[in-house]
Parts: structure tokens; C-alpha cells; sequence
């Protein structure tokens, strides 16, 4: 690969010398070993975020189709069921496993046993902190820092704000709310009136606000911070009559209906209710729905013995974008993505849908991957 925050933060020098008949690197498979038995282990499904991320790990798959048998299994929020789903693996005859655990400790014991067995172990999004796991991932602490700092500078460091927050247990949803909630603290004009798991599902934020609004009213609510919800924050607003220069900043998630409402009133041919540009004040960020393919894609270089080491850590650069920075695509090639566009026309994506799905790292994977699960062409 040869962009350059992979090539920085992977220590991952080519093995260079030539092997003997025979002889064997400890946790590199063979090139002869092919296909590579990988299974991917999901925790909650239930949010368009984790249904993308799957699209585009099963896309990579399929690119490197003769390289991979790939197998998927889904332990809901049951960390024990995860446990005993990623020991079956193992038993299996698994090569690679790529997971989203559901804690961040709990997974620790499997995963140990699993890396002794030889499995490379890549998490994604959420991490496990067990050393010899690779966790590819943004900085979850920035993104919730950031976030909640421009808010409180959008408000002038002034006004009631409602947290709506992610799954609880995972180390995604704790790293940005302890962030977000740091810099409120240190906000003397700043209370935090209400707080609500969100389950990163635009329904469950719906269901969550509703009942937040019932108590305390649009009119005593100045801004919001939401892991996601922010398109459905505003369609609330919008729904209830506010007009679109009264609309709440939200600071939130990379939802292609959050950022086509933070376009400019009739940008966008079509757009109609309340999945249209309207100007909103906000700031988006994104954490990468392709962060689970990258994770097929080392794992796969790894058991090639194409990289003799991986770090622990592997940091993806946080996409964040505020409304002056928004860009429509119009194709969503990869070298229009490359360019800048980061937002998609409602004609062609659900609102819920993640809009940042471009990684340097990973031309295998693009716009019909994360909507269909379908890689891009091989040469």
C-alpha cells in the first residue's frame, strides 16, 4: 500500500529474505495455505452503521475471493456469546479473525488463546486491549472532544445541552462520552439538562428525544451532542414547526441525511421533507465504516507474510467536517472521494446511511460496497 498513515503508523516491514523449504515464521501462514479460513465476529446489528460496516468487510472478501473463505456469526451485546462464538472459531480452523467486540476487556482471555493457536485477531471501530489483538480504529477521545468543543463555542459557552449517546460497554461509546462530557464540565455556562443511550440507531435517538422533549421542550434545549441522531434531531425540529434559521446546532455524526441538512437551502435538486439541505450549523465526524475491511485487508498481508509485524494500534485519521466544508458527489468514485466530496444524493442512499466511506487504503472498496456489498472491479 502506499498512502501515507498506514505506511506511518503500521510497523510493517516486507519480510525480505527467502525461505527455506520448510521453514516457518511463528503466526505467518504459508502463501500455500490459500484460501484463508476468516471469519468476521459482529456484537450489536441492530444501527445502519454496523450493516454498512459488514457490506464493506464482505465486500473486501469478495475482492480477494480466491485468498479468502470467509464465514460471518453475530453475538448481539452478549460478550459471553461472542466468547464462546470466537472459541468455535478457533476450534474451526480460523486463520484470521476480524471482530467487533463488544467489550473491550472481555474479549481479552479468547482473544490471547486464539493468537496462541496462530489467528491473527484484528478488531475494528471498538478495541480489545489485549496485546497481541490489532485494533483499527480513529481516536475516539478526539472525536468526542471536538465535537463537543465546537458546540460549546456554537453556543457561545451558554445554553442547556442534551447528550444522546452510543451502545453502552463499548469502548467507542465511553471514549467519546467521557471526552464530550470533559469539556461541558469545564464549561461554566454550559449544563448537560439530559442524557440518553442512542444505540447509534437513528430510531432509538428518535424514541430517546422524543421523550427528552416531552419533559423539558424544544424551547429549553440550546444545542445537541449526538453519536448519532443529528439528522433526526433536526427532521424533529423541522416536523415541529421550528423554521430553519432557529434549528439547534447538533454536533454528530457522518449520516448522509445530517450532512445534506447541513447544505445550503436548494443545493440539491429533489430533496424534499426532511432529508434536504437546510443550512444546519453543525459539525459531522465519522468513524469509518471501512475500518472492518482494512482490518480483512492486513489480516490477509499479515498470513501472506507480506508484513512481518503489525502495531497494536492502528489509528485511521478522524473525518470531520463542519457545515462550510460539506461537498456533494456525484459519482462517489473513488477519485472524486479523494478530492473531497463527502456526501451523497438523496436519491441514491437512505438518510441513515454513513456517508465516509473513503479509505486511502482500501480502492477495493467504495460507493457499492457499502451500499450493496459488492467490491469495486479487478484489474
Amino acid at each position: 500500500m502506499t498512502s501515507g498513515y498506514i505506511t506511518r503508523l503500521l510497523a510493517a516491514p516486507l519480510i525480505a529474505v527467502t525461505m527455506a523449504a520448510g521453514a516457518i515464521i511463528p503466526g505467518v501462514a504459508s502463501a500455500a495455505d490459500a484460501p484463508y479460513k476468516v471469519y468476521l465476529s459482529m456484537s450489536y446489528i441492530g444501527n445502519d452503521w454496523q450493516t454498512e460496516a459488514k457490506n464493506m468487510v464482505t465486500a473486501m472478501s469478495k475482492y480477494y475471493s480466491d485468498k479468502v473463505e470467509f464465514h460471518v456469526q453475530v453475538a448481539g451485546t452478549n460478550a459471553q456469546k461472542q466468547i464462546q462464538q470466537i472459541n468455535g472459531m478457533v476450534q474451526a480452523g480460523a486463520d484470521a479473525i476480524v471482530v467487533y467486540p463488544i467489550s473491550p476487556t472481555a474479549l481479552n482471555s479468547v482473544t490471547r488463546n486464539a493468537c496462541n493457536r496462530g489467528v491473527v485477531v484484528m478488531a475494528y471501530d471498538s478495541v480489545i486491549t489485549e496485546p497481541c489483538a490489532h485494533n483499527v480504529t480513529i481516536d475516539q477521545h478526539q472525536a468526542g472532544r471536538e465535537t463537543a468543543d465546537w458546540l460549546a463555542k456554537e453556543l457561545d459557552g451558554e445554553g442547556n445541552v442534551v447528550m444522546i449517546t452510543g451502545v453502552p460497554g463499548t469502548s467507542v461509546d465511553k471514549a467519546r462520552t467521557d471526552a464530550a462530557m470533559k469539556v461541558f464540565d469545564g464549561e461554566e455556562g454550559i449544563d448537560v439538562i439530559a442524557k440518553s443511550n442512542g444505540m447509534w440507531s437513528q430510531a432509538v435517538a428518535r424514541k430517546a428525544l422524543s421523550q427528552i422533549v416531552a419533559t423539558h421542550g424544544w424551547d429549553n434545549i440550546d444545542g445537541l451532542w449526538m453519536q448519532v441522531g443529528c439528522y433526526t434531531a433536526t427532521s424533529m425540529q423541522l416536523e415541529a414547526g421550528i423554521p430553519e434559521d432557529e434549528l439547534r446546532p447538533c454536533a454528530g455524526e457522518s449520516s448522509n441525511g445530517h450532512r445534506i441538512q447541513m447544505l445550503e437551502p436548494g443545493t440539491v435538486e429533489g430533496a424534499s421533507d426532511t432529508y434536504r439541505p437546510v443550512g444546519l450549523a453543525s459539525i459531522s465526524y465519522g468513524s469509518p465504516p471501512y475500518s472492518g475491511a482494512l482490518a480483512l485487508k492486513l489480516a490477509l498481508e499479515k498470513l501472506e507474510g507480506k508484513r512481518d509485524e503489525l502495531a497494536h494500534d492502528i489509528a485511521l485519521p478522524l473525518p470531520l467536517v463542519t457545515s462550510s466544508e460539506v461537498q456533494l458527489c456525484e459519482t462517489g468514485s473513488h477519485e472524486e472521494m479523494a478530492a473531497g466530496c463527502n456526501v451523497f444524493d438523496p436519491e441514491k442512499v437512505p438518510p441513515g446511511w454513513f456517508a465516509d466511506i473513503y479509505g486511502p487504503d482500501t480502492p477495493e472498496v467504495g460507493f457499492a460496497a457499502a451500499l450493496n456489498a459488492e467490491p469495486e472491479p479487478r484489474d
